[in-house]
């Protein structure tokens, strides 16, 4: 029988590049995906300054030490690398770091990418269009419906008429691109009043646990806009643990010193510190859909209309945040990630 993995082998077997960093700032390891990545070998980079690998990005002074920058371009000896950058130190080795290295396409999940904003605009274009031409035609095909008199096909006909209006008013929420009137706000409140609703309807039943960091200063934030993620989000994660045996969902929140993100191309990082998480144990989505879950019309469900979340990453947006979705944790739980801009002191 196979002994016991010993630290070189968990090391190299890690699915993200890592570099270990001694109190000197020299490189002690590298694992192999650092190696590809870098395209310097272990070897090689053993034993050089952090500086003359791989040049830590400077955000607000910072030399990166516990730091976390996503999107970031980094000019290494054997060319340009993009990508989010993490720092963290080793709290019972003073001196000693942990970077890690994620290569740029993670950032889809981050709410910033170009194709996602794209979406959103085609999302703008055709809900403005669809109200348009469709609406009116709607109507009055179900006022048609109501003279002809009661019945089973009149009823089907309103019914399906009521229906297709819901999803084009649905729609029509991309169609505003007036910017959020954000202002400092306790979040907790919030937080509060969308678990309590969650409870009293669809979550019936169901336990949410709660696991905040008590000490959060105040975020920018639209009230309306945030109460109505919260919601969304919840309610994904009750319909994800519907057929889930001891369903889980879980609220966290917490300040991630360092965290910041590029805006747009060519404008400065944003520092997005204030972290509210909806957490639930269901499956996770599908996947081949998982890079897109933000799209427009893109659900992992079979009666989904693909709205939901597109509807969070631009509430999100509009408010200078981000949303991103991840697996995380042992076992894996489905993470829904809100990343806020905290007010200022």
């Amino acid at each position: 029988m196979a002994g016991r993995p010993g630290f070189a082998d968990l090391f190299a077997a890690l699915p993200v590049a890592v570099l270990v960093v001694d109190p000197e700032a020299r490189i002690a390891h590298a694992n192999a995906l650092a190696e590809g990545l870098l395209n310097l070998s272990e070897r090689v980079m053993r034993g050089q300054p952090l500086t003359a690998i791989l040049p830590p990005p400077e955000e607000n002074g910072r030399d990166g030490h516990g730091l976390a920058v996503y999107d970031v371009d980094i000019a290494t000896p054997r060319g340009r690398i993009r990508v989010d950058y993490a720092a963290a130190m080793l709290a019972d080795y003073p001196g000693w770091r942990v970077i890690s290295l994620h290569a740029s396409a993670s950032t889809r999940g981050l709410g910033h990418s170009a194709g996602r904003a794209a979406s959103a605009r085609a999302a703008s274009g055709a809900a403005a269009m669809l109200a348009h031409e469709i609406k009116n035609p709607l109507s009055g095909i179900r006022g048609a419906a109501q003279l002809i008199g009661a019945g089973e096909l009149t009823t089907l006909i309103v019914t399906e008429v009521d229906r297709i209006a819901a999803l084009i008013d649905r729609m029509q929420d991309f169609s505003d691109t007036r910017p959020l009137p954000v202002r400092a706000e306790n979040i907790y409140p919030l937080i509060a009043h969308a678990r309590r609703l969650a409870l009293a309807g669809f979550a019936r039943g169901l336990t949410i646990e709660e696991r905040f960091d008590p000490s959060l200063p105040p975020a920018m934030v639209d009230r309306d806009a945030l109460l109505q993620i919260l919601i969304n989000l919840l309610k994904n994660a009750q319909e994800a643990t519907r057929d889930t045996r001891q369903p889980r969902l879980v609220l966290t929140t917490a300040y991630r010193h360092g965290m910041s993100v590029s805006a747009t191309p060519g404008r400065p990082r944003i520092p997005l510190p204030i972290e509210i998480c909806v957490i639930d144990n269901g499956p996770g989505a599908p996947p081949d859909i998982a890079d897109h879950l933000f799209d427009p019309f893109v659900s992992g469900r079979p009666e989904g209309q693909g709205l939901g979340l597109a509807l969070v990453d631009k509430l999100m947006r509009d408010m200078g945040g981000i949303v991103q979705y991840a697996r995380e944790g042992t076992p894996e739980m489905t993470t829904l990630r809100l990343l806020l801009p905290r007010a200022a002191s």
